[in-house]
């Protein structure tokens, strides 16, 4: 009766003549660890700040962030958004907010990036996030879109092979630490970044674990992974916990490329589906928080009973987690999350950030201000229904206008993946698009390939559409070229072979075509693996001066309105 009077403080004993020697006997006979007055010891506060799918958006992004409208949740709204110098400004204030603090991230910061950080092959990204204080950061599949030597480069400084030295000053490689659990060389079984780092908050030490998916061969070029392999993750983060445990760590945090798809708002985690959601069940119960991207997607949930969190794309959130830890267990008691919107209208520049960004717009200026030509309305890479987009189309079309004479590769029908086509090409009000607007929307500077194909082969290519049938990656296809799928059929039946028409005429399986893609497909990326088997290879320009040089041709252009696909069911 006693102890629960003290911990609740009641007057009425604490004025009782006696109190002060019954407490103090407490304080002598009780034993230490389940001591109530040692129970109520402080526990231990950390602000974990956290970014995902950054992509070296070094200025904010168009169309910022799309949000649910406050006065209308069944509709959604755009809100500006992004930016180095604005980001900066708010990790500041919301490092400024708590007394330890630790800023990670969780992959493809780099990669698919717009020009003015892809024309330096990434180094101002790296730059600015170093300069901003960032930590750790697991590694994203975009981060081996150059290969793990030019990954390694990005750790650890130096002029780019090829490149040589472009910046206004000597690249140091990333002040941050990456880290890479699951990614293992073949020829030496080691990780090619360590898995984890230990950091140590008020004498407690919390583990951050980094790794990216497991698919990551599947969607990027095989060549810039080869003698890689990425294990699966769970079990990789399974192994590590016994050997944090010997070394005194109780908690621990995951930060993983991968993610999942709810159907909420930025904050919310109503319906989440998607790869996180297994591999977080999986996971050995002393994972305590997890640290999410990929999908580009924002989410604070609750998974298998810890805290999974996300934060969108491109810079537009900055994830406040925050924990409490046990001093005496050394685990973590409690975790709340906050995905807080990088507002350009209510912050402050970051004057560091913005002599960075200056000082390679100067050297980029010349490039990226060239017109290119003009839209009649906003192109987008959304999809419809079938699979097809506006800007997938034009796309396309570019690239057979590119290899369609017999100089550059003879091309019938052009396929272009949709992954590569980054952002929309939003009509400004002069209707302008400059080259930097069409860097933004193909940023992998890929080299197109004309291939021979039979009618059989493309066929199996479109069916290879559906290998992961969660996350079909339906091609866009140029003009001239039509086909029907039906959604009910199942996996390689779906393309009606009848409905596979060019110029009006079916596709003869036995006939020979001559098909552009980028060099990426053609080595069998996004698993369309049939493009392997292509003969009498052509190389010719890349997918952006395709594209450049369409828009120089054809401007102003226009969404073509012709349905190049068609669904049943």
């Amino acid at each position: 009766m006693l102890q629960s009077y003290v911990l609740a403080g009641s007057d009425e004993l604490m004025r009782h003549p006696l109190y002060a020697l019954l407490v103090a006997v407490m304080l002598v006979c009780a034993p230490g660890p389940a001591s109530p007055v040692k129970a109520q010891t402080r526990s231990v506060e950390v602000r974990i700040l956290a970014i995902n799918d950054f992509h070296g958006n070094l200025r904010p992004p168009t169309g910022g962030i799309r949000i649910a409208d406050p006065e209308d949740k069944t509709k959604s709204i755009e809100g500006a958004a992004g930016g180095v110098e604005y980001m900066a400004t708010l990790v500041k204030q919301l490092r400024g907010q708590a007394t330890n603090t630790i800023f990670v991230a969780a992959g493809d910061l780099i990669g698919a990036s717009p020009l003015l950080s892809a024309m330096f092959h990434d180094e101002p990204s790296i730059e600015a996030l170093s300069m901003m204080g960032l930590e750790i950061a697991s590694v994203g599949n975009h981060e081996f879109d150059e290969g793990k030597d030019e990954l390694l480069r990005m750790q650890n400084g130096g002029c780019h092979p090829v490149d040589k030295c472009q910046g206004p000053h000597p690249f140091a490689g990333a002040a941050f630490h990456y880290l890479a659990a699951s990614t293992f060389e073949k020829a030496t079984g080691k990780t090619i970044f360590p898995a984890y780092e230990i950091r140590s908050f008020e004498g407690i030490p919390v583990a951050f674990i980094g790794l990216t998916l497991k698919g990551t061969p599947g969607i990027v070029s095989p060549q810039a992974v080869a003698g890689l392999e990425f294990r699966d993750e769970a079990e990789t983060v399974n192994a590590l916990v016994p050997e944090l445990k010997a070394r005194g760590v109780e908690a621990i945090v995951v930060l993983i490329h991968e993610g999942g798809f709810p159907t909420g708002d930025y904050n919310e985690c109503p319906g989440i589906s998607g790869p996180i959601v297994d591999i977080v069940r999986k996971f050995d119960k002393a994972v305590d928080v997890v640290i999410s991207g990929h999908t580009h997607r924002a989410y604070v949930c609750e998974i298998d009973g810890r805290l999974v969190t996300s934060g969108d794309k491109f810079g537009t959130l900055v994830t406040a987690i925050d924990l409490k830890l046990d001093p005496a267990t050394r685990d973590i008691i409690s975790a709340r999350a906050d995905n807080i919107i990088v507002r350009t209208a209510a912050l402050a520049r970051n004057p560091e950030q913005t002599a960075l960004l200056e000082s390679y717009e100067r050297l980029a200026a010349p490039i990226a201000e060239r017109r290119a030509g003009s839209v009649t309305e906003s192109l987008s890479r959304a999809p419809d229904s079938t699979g097809e987009s506006k800007l997938g189309d034009i796309i396309a079309d570019a690239q057979l206008a590119a290899t369609a004479a017999e100089a550059n590769g003879l091309a019938m029908i052009a396929f272009t993946n949709p992954g590569g086509i980054r952002t929309d090409i939003s009509r400004k009000e002069d209707g302008e698009v400059t080259y930097a607007d069409l860097f933004a929307s193909q940023p992998f500077r890929n080299q197109l390939v004309t291939l021979t194909l039979t009618g059989t082969q493309i066929k199996d290519l479109l069916e290879q559409q559906w290998l992961d049938p969660k996350r079909p990656r339906i091609l866009q296809v140029s003009h001239g070229f039509q086909y029907a799928w039906d959604a009910a059929k199942s996996y390689g039946e779906r393309v009606i072979s009848d409905r596979m028409l060019l110029n009006g005429q079916r596709i003869d399986p036995s006939m020979s075509y001559r098909v552009t893609v980028n060099n990426y497909l053609a080595l069998g990326g996004d698993g369309f693996t049939v493009l392997k088997q292509g003969t009498e290879a052509r190389f010719s320009v890349y997918d952006i001066d395709a594209l450049y040089g369409y828009f120089q041709a054809h401007s102003p252009i226009a969404p073509v309105s012709a349905k190049r696909i068609a669904r049943l069911n």
